[in-house]
């Protein structure tokens, strides 16, 4: 088995429920969606990166893995494009007791549920109509399938997150669509946090617009919090 790699580093986790904490990122290649925000577009085509044997690549994560790193974060591009191989890796790292952690548009629930046993951290992200992930046609379907990866990993106890990234192009209305079919699938006690993440650079929502789409969620889920990244503002990669 191969899998292709766009890079691995140790840094700081920039985003989500666990930012600030000192992360190892495997950065899969290859993502053929086409967010406008997207900010590693360099990791997108399917050929990007370096190919690696399992083998090869676990010791170059072996060679990357710093003392007291706190998770290793399997990103991309998407990792359930390389879904076979990121079960591999993830199953490798468990065997080092340190938590996996999967950052993915869970855009296929059949690949999700495949890796899910080797994961202990999943951020489940919604995408908004006006990101330009997919076109309006697809746009049910792509909710569907992040749908039924929320209730897995749910079910799998999992720890679990939502995250939705917003801009300026955020429609209150279809936000709030949005929201309400999260909370009919899911209980308020089922995840571990709802962030809201606004765009950095391209289309940057107002503060009035991340006010009143935190109004909606609030009723739902008290503990909403927006989380910009991080990384952005300190310089890390």
């Amino acid at each position: 088995m191969k899998v292709r790699l766009f890079e691995i580093f140790t840094s700081v986790e920039g985003e989500g429920i666990l930012y600030g904490t000192k992360t190892l990122f495997v950065r899969l290649a290859g993502c053929p969606f086409t967010c406008f925000y997207c900010d590693t577009k360099e990791s997108l085509p399917l050929d990007s990166g370096n190919e690696y044997s399992i083998e090869e690549a676990c010791r170059l994560i072996d060679s990357n893995l710093k003392n007291q790193t706190y998770k290793v974060n399997f990103t991309g591009g998407d990792p359930l494009i390389q879904h076979n191989a990121v079960a591999e890796l993830a199953k490798y790292i468990q065997t080092k007791k340190i938590p996996t952690y999967l950052e993915s548009s869970c855009f296929d629930s059949d690949r999700f549920n495949h890796v899910l046993p080797f994961f202990d951290i999943i951020k489940i992200e919604f995408k908004t109509k006006d990101s330009d992930f997919v076109d309006s046609k697809h746009y049910e379907r792509l909710i569907e399938n992040a749908m039924k990866c929320l209730k897995l990993s749910v079910a799998s106890k999992k720890t679990t997150y939502i995250k939705i990234v917003v801009s300026s192009k955020t429609k209150l209305d279809d936000f709030k669509d949005l929201v309400n079919k999260i909370f009919q699938n899911i209980s308020k006690h089922d995840v571990d946090g709802f962030i809201i993440q606004p765009t950095y650079g391209i289309a940057e929502p107002s503060l009035e617009l991340l006010l009143n789409l935190y109004d909606v969620v609030y009723p739902y889920y008290i503990d909403v919090k927006v989380v910009p990244q991080l990384h952005k503002f300190i310089g890390a990669p």
